[in-house]
């Protein structure tokens, strides 16, 4: 079972891949890069949960709903009557825009993460969102990461960076030494670059030489695994890339259910490149086509 926890957000996206202020239909799903891990895991067979705070609001209820459509256990959710659920929204091609500002998830604290329930847990995720949204998020952050590895559970980070929170170099201060107390790291290259100055997936490697399982992501490229001695690089898919939000997700959703499978490391990076190859064809974080989905 994959336990994924940090914020998720109303997500509201044009339904077309077309600019914002142009559109004329919209599609109101939900967002965030923990509980989007838990939903491609979730798809691929296995059981998965997603842990949280979420405002006692209707755009609470629609996430709810909405996960729980994906098979996501979202029974351990904290509803917050006093701040809101946030909202990020998509412009195809041209960023996001966030109103998360004091959100319920923004709340999170220790002492959540010492109620949470680790019983049966095989793989925690969390990612380095969580670290900035704010103090007592971060607080959350390194206490669940000390309880899985006490409980003997498997910890994943994505590193995750995002710019518009935080500037590289305080990023990336704060987020080496949480990457260096997981299982399982995934990067991208140029995202590693930017917070440390590291050019190659060699150097990522010699910064990060403790990790047991290192992926270090190259967009187009592919992505490489460092686990002990192995080194394994697995190309990207080709694919018309309508919208490139999520794809980090459903890429680390594809290579941890492979994990939770047992399969070699290279059928963990094709496993992430065929998750990630279908977000990238829709504007929505999630394959538009269930059919297509289960492929």
């Amino acid at each position: 079972m994959l336990l994924a926890a940090g914020e998720t957000m109303a997500m509201v996206a044009p339904r077309e891949a077309e600019r914002l202020h142009a559109a004329q239909a919209f599609r109101v799903d939900s967002g965030g890069a923990e509980s989007n891990v838990a939903g491609h895991v979730a798809a691929l067979g296995h059981p998965s949960a997603w842990f949280s705070r979420l405002g006692a609001d209707p755009l609470g209820d629609r996430i709810l709903q909405h996960l729980t459509a994906r098979g996501i256990d979202v029974s351990t959710v904290i509803r917050d009557a006093a701040h809101p659920t946030g909202l990020y929204v998509k412009d195809p091609g041209h960023g996001v825009h966030y109103y998360r500002a004091g959100s319920a998830a923004s709340f999170l604290c220790a002492a959540d993460a010492d109620a949470v329930d680790l019983d049966g847990v095989q793989v925690l995720h969390v990612s380095g969102i969580t670290a900035v949204i704010s103090p007592s998020a971060a607080e959350f952050l390194d206490r669940i990461i000390t309880r899985a590895h006490d409980a003997g559970v498997l910890v994943s980070f994505d590193v995750n960076h995002r710019p518009a929170l935080w500037d590289a170099e305080t990023a990336g201060a704060a987020l080496k030494p949480v990457a260096a107390r997981a299982d399982i790291v995934f990067v991208g290259r140029d995202e590693a670059e930017r917070l440390w100055g590291t050019a190659t997936p060699a150097e990522v490697r010699a910064l990060l030489p403790g990790v047991g399982e290192l992926v270090v992501k190259d967009g187009a490229h592919g992505a490489t695994t460092f686990a002990g001695q192995d080194e394994v690089f697995v190309p990207a898919r080709t694919v018309e890339v309508v919208e490139e939000v999520g794809a980090g997700d459903a890429f680390a959703g594809g290579y941890l259910a492979a994990l939770l499978d047992r399969a070699p490391i290279d059928a963990r990076l094709q496993a992430g490149h065929a998750r990630a190859a279908l977000t990238l064809t829709t504007t929505a974080d999630w394959p538009d086509d269930p059919e297509e989905e289960r492929r």
